[in-house]
């Protein structure tokens, strides 16, 4: 699926299994950086949107907006209440098998990327649409990941996906 297949001001259904709502543990307040700006309608209005990533095991801020787990996984050794999500989206993590193919197997970068990509644009779609729907009601998003690489990670790629 194209990061713009899904004009901004779209609507879609939010009861989906791809996402499973967690209650809110901590405060919203201000917003400091960005890494990737959206464009999501609300209300017929178009504003932006803040996409960042951030590991599940640091700190939660109040800077991190919405917060949305993309594993599939429940990360180790995390309480609910420390890991403090708004969202569980595992439906959009990678499959096991790419998973594992990446992690264990020695699958390279680039080609976790383009099969990760697949995924999202074939059986993952629905549960992409509706993340999509749910996070513009949003002004931050923080995509929570529990793998320790900042810089080869499933929620960059989610990330592309979810931007126009």
């Amino acid at each position: 699926m194209s990061a713009s297949s899904l004009a901004c001001g779209s609507t879609l259904p939010i009861a989906s299994p791809a996402v499973t709502r967690a209650k809110p543990a901590h405060p919203r307040r201000g917003r400091r950086g960005s890494d990737l700006l959206a464009c999501v309608a609300s209300n017929g209005l178009d504003k932006r949107m803040e996409l960042r990533t951030k590991r599940v095991y640091d700190d939660p801020a109040p800077a991190d907006g919405f917060r949305v787990l993309v594993d599939r996984l429940w990360p180790r050794g995390l309480s609910k209440e420390r890991a403090a999500l708004d969202l569980w989206a595992k439906d959009v993590a990678p499959s096991t098998e790419l998973r594992k193919a990446f992690h264990h197997d020695g699958l390279s970068w680039d080609d976790f990327a383009e099969a990760y990509r697949a995924e999202l644009g074939g059986a993952a779609r629905g549960a992409v649409e509706a993340l999509r729907a749910e996070l513009g009601t949003h002004e931050v998003v923080t995509l929570l990941h529990a793998v320790h690489d900042d810089a080869h990670n499933h929620a960059l790629v989610l990330r592309e996906i979810l931007a126009p």
